[in-house]
């Protein structure tokens, strides 16, 4: 066989051993970078899953916290008040009103619910439930989060956040209750973040799952979104659970979990395998379908060695199409990515870096153009002490292997960012080094932290960032043996100018409040909007009690100054109450209870004032708290009756009215006079039970006496601001006109100028509606208030009450009957009837005839009189000796 024959027998076997080990070698190469992509994202995979898991444990630990502070105040305030709270009232005031809370309640030592804020049969009991019977038996005020389960309530699936209620001697006294949705733990599912299938998970630490959700989507208690947490958690690691059966929809998931922060609560977050390898799978589908085209083309280089340069050509063609797409597909990301190698010197040690790669992200954050950049040195991107930072960085993640942070950049810095995640690994040439602006993610998180901690209304600190503040505060104190002072500041009338002005005019004040307090505090001192009315101001390091007093005055005087407020000008009334530590607390909530008690006293004893704390205050509070219940069991068990006072025409003296007075008849104190309960029940808002209570009674009076057959003159009732804006006095008198079977004109109504000073078009509409059953309108106490001309004529109103004051100056002064004459002149040009209140003697009616007032009211003509009384005066029907029968006898 020559030598050709002998050749080209080896070449029959040589090309298709070529084609045999190309074509390995092809599919271990396709092979291994498949393997190594999977490995690089799975890694990518676990690592954000175990960042995720951090980011919600974070949210949620920041929402648990706003949960435990509500609980721990209506505690401290249950408790602070003797057990008096309502929670109602609170929800009609603003507070609980976010869609989070099924119900708020507390639930007494028996079970049974005492006040919530929505409607609850008060003999549903709660006694049996877990959450009852753990607080029943431990004495811990700490906040306990229960299992999910089917609610007594509403049938509906609901966690309870629960803390225990002490008497004054630590015993139960019963649990404050908040109930939500299961939902409420996964309100921070993002499908931005976590996609389409994403896995979040909350489990107590008992290993029980309170609330799950894949994609967003709701799971009953029955059929969890994840089957099989508790022994995830037994892992050491994050990990890819695999299990069909560990999940709902059979998916495997990239899982990792995190403790929350301060409670017994632990948070799952799983990625989708299949939603994070799908984009991916084309390319790798790519190089398979490349890999048998390289087999197909290898084989047909055995044939013919044409064939085999043609083919040749393509493979690499095709080879540098993937290198294209992947270099398209890196240059897309919205990450920034580096290659870096060390540059050593001659004795080894690395002394710089060198940019080997980058994609146009990464030469944009630094703003160069790729080309350009690649090549880049280290000390020549970060000149100064950034260069010894950065290598000192990079060092780290040579020597373990990898290192990430999140980063804030400093002043000077050549990164276009303010915040980056930063994340170096090691590779074969030197780092691999991945690059994320994160600086939008930071805002959000600093602007969330700022919205928890900041009244969005005055700009001020709120309670939150207070009970944060304030303990720090007074240890610091503490370690320098100084004293601060807490002052707790209320504004007078201030429900009154927000029921008569509007909610706008109730905000423009709490502003000017807030600019005017802080101008006159010290730069170091603080001021808090408690919420409402109610705000605090922190003075640190006070020397001695002169200085808080003297920054008290100063709040006060700068209130008083007029402000137009609702095209009114207002003068601010404030009563501050001061806790010193450490003379009158030393804890937190203490100083702030006892700075309240004081302002209390201070609003109890003329308001507008300032007053420290002392002992006997507490007991002041605990005896109105009383009053507030004695007052409210007595309009429950109608201990009330109505005295009458006649109106008479000044010149006739015939009986041609009368004014209800309401008087509180207490079966231990007997008579109550007016002054001790009017205002009470004007600040709690009794008013309102009250007020309809005197319209049935003096409805029922005027039926009675009808029925007795005397001759019937209208009899008027009072009402308040807070009733107008309130309590529905035109439908009440409607229902008890129709109710006892009297005219409409049989009763009117008094109301003062500050119940007119609301909303023009509303309060024109109510006033207009009233009128509109025949009833009419008397203004009383005229000239103590705000109202003017041109309202007196835009409201119609019948007649106008001329306060006692103007009346008592009539016979002392020449100006008080001028004064009397112009008010008279003004209401008959507006066609209104003139009443004199407080005619105490002969001469004031004498001056009362000739300046033409139209009736009369006042210890002249009678005191006021039970019902009895005034029956007699309606059947005598004449009160005074008319003028001519005066002049007769004085001839």
């Amino acid at each position: 066989m020559n030598n050709s024959s002998l050749g080209n027998r080896k070449m029959i076997f040589f090309w298709p051993l070529v084609c045999l080990v190309a074509g390995a070698l092809l599919w271990l190469f396709i092979g291994s970078r498949i393997t190594t992509e999977k490995r690089v994202l799975e890694q990518r995979a676990l690592q954000d899953s175990v960042a995720l898991s951090r980011v919600y444990a974070s949210y949620l630990a920041r929402s648990l916290e706003q949960m435990d502070q509500i609980t721990m105040h209506v505690k401290s305030d249950w408790e602070r008040l003797g057990r008096q709270l309502r929670l109602e009232d609170l929800k009609r005031d603003g507070l609980f009103t976010s869609s989070d809370f099924a119900v708020v309640a507390i639930l007494d030592r028996n079970g049974y619910p005492v006040t919530a804020t929505a409607g609850i049969d008060t003999s549903l009991n709660m006694a049996d439930r877990e959450y009852f019977l753990f607080h029943k038996s431990n004495i811990s005020t700490a906040l306990r989060i229960s299992q999910p389960t089917v609610s007594r309530i509403n049938g509906k699936e609901a966690i309870y956040f629960t803390r225990r209620l002490d008497t004054h001697d630590d015993g139960f006294d019963g649990i404050v209750l908040v109930a939500v949705d299961p939902a409420y733990f996964l309100k921070f599912y993002d499908r931005s973040i976590l996609g389409d299938a994403g896995l979040l998970a909350v489990a107590g630490e008992d290993d029980m799952l309170r609330s799950s959700t894949i994609g967003g989507a709701s799971y009953q208690i029955g059929e969890p979104a994840v089957r099989a947490f508790k022994s995830m958690l037994n892992q050491n690691d994050p990990y890819l659970a695999q299990n069909s059966m560990a999940f709902a929809d059979s998916q495997p998931r990239y899982v990792a979990w995190q403790e929350v922060k301060s409670y017994p609560l632990t948070v799952m977050v799983g990625l989708s395998r299949k939603e994070l390898l799908a984009p991916h799978e084309a390319a790798w589908n790519a190089y398979r379908t490349f890999a048998w085209a390289g087999t197909a083309f290898l084989l047909l280089i055995a044939v013919a060695g044409s064939i085999f340069g043609r083919h040749l050509a393509r493979r690499e063609l095709q080879a540098l199409a993937v290198r294209k797409t992947y270099r398209e597909a890196t240059e897309s990301a919205s990450e920034a990515f580096y290659i870096a190698h060390p540059l050593y010197d001659e004795h080894g040690e690395i002394v710089d870096w060198e940019l080997a790669d980058t994609n146009e992200t990464g030469a944009a954050m630094y703003g160069k153009e790729r080309e350009s950049f690649i090549g880049a040195r280290l000390s020549s991107m970060y000149p100064g002490a950034n260069f010894q930072t950065t290598m000192d960085m990079f060092r780290v993640a040579l020597a373990v292997g990898s290192y990430e942070d999140e980063y804030r950049v400093p002043n000077g810095s050549p990164l276009r960012a303010e915040w980056l995640y930063r994340r170096l690994v090691t590779s074969e040439i030197g780092l691999a080094i991945t690059i994320r602006d994160i600086s939008e993610a930071k805002r959000n998180e600093q602007e969330l932290l700022r919205l928890a901690n900041e009244d969005a209304l005055t700009g001020l600190p709120n309670r939150h960032w207070l009970m944060r503040y304030l303990p720090l505060a007074m240890q610091r104190m503490a370690q320098s043996g100084g004293k601060l002072a807490l002052l707790f500041l209320d504004l007078d009338e201030f429900k009154n100018i927000n029921d008569t002005l509007g909610h706008s005019a109730g905000d423009e004040l709490l502003q000017i409040t807030a600019q005017r307090v802080r101008a006159v505090l010290r730069p170091g001192d603080k001021m808090v909007r408690l919420g409402g009315d109610e705000f605090t101001v922190i003075v640190e390091q006070i020397g001695s009690k002169g200085d808080t007093t003297h920054v008290a005055e100063r709040i006060i005087a700068a209130l008083r100054q007029p402000a137009e407020i609702g095209g009114v000008n207002l003068s601010i009334g404030v009563s501050i109450g001061i806790s010193v530590f450490p003379d009158d607390g030393s804890e937190a909530e203490v100083l702030l209870k006892n700075a309240d008690i004081a302002m209390y006293a201070a609003k109890s004893n003329g308001k507008d004032q300032y007053r420290y704390f002392e002992p006997h205050l507490y007991e002041t509070l605990k005896q109105r708290l009383n009053d507030k219940q004695a007052l409210r069991h007595a309009i429950e068990q109608d201990h009330f009756i109505l005295h009458y006072q006649p109106r008479v025409h000044t010149d006739s003296g015939e009986l041609c009215g009368m004014e209800a007075l309401v008087r509180w008849i207490d079966p231990e104190r007997g008579m109550v006079p007016p002054l001790d309960f009017i205002p009470l029940a004007e600040s709690t808002g009794l008013i309102l039970p009250l007020g309809e209570l005197v319209i049935e009674k003096a409805c029922r009076q005027i039926a009675q006496w009808k029925a007795a057959g005397l001759p019937l003159v209208p009899v008027s009732v009072n009402v308040s601001p807070r009733q107008f804006n309130e309590g529905e006095i035109k439908n009440q008198l409607v229902a008890h006109i129709a109710r006892h079977g009297i005219r409409p004109g049989d009763i009117q109504v008094e109301i003062t100028e500050s119940a007119m000073m609301g909303e023009h078009a509303e309060i024109s509409a109510e006033l207009a509606a009233i009128q509109a059953q025949g009833i009419k309108l008397l203004v009383d106490d005229f000239g103590t208030g705000y109202s003017s001309l041109s309202q007196l004529q835009r409201l119609d109103m019948d007649a106008l009450k001329v306060d006692r004051a103007f009346t008592a100056e009539l016979d002392q002064t020449e100006q008080g009957q001028v004064f009397f004459k112009a008010i008279v002149s003004m209401a008959h040009a507006l066609g209104m009837k003139v009443t004199a209140e407080g005619v105490e003697n002969m001469q004031q009616l004498a001056i009362l005839r000739t300046l033409g007032c139209d009736e009369v009211q006042g210890y002249l003509i009678s005191r006021p009189i039970d019902a009895a009384g005034m029956a007699d005066m309606l059947r005598q029907r004449y009160m005074l000796t008319p003028p001519l029968r005066l002049a007769e006898l004085a001839g």
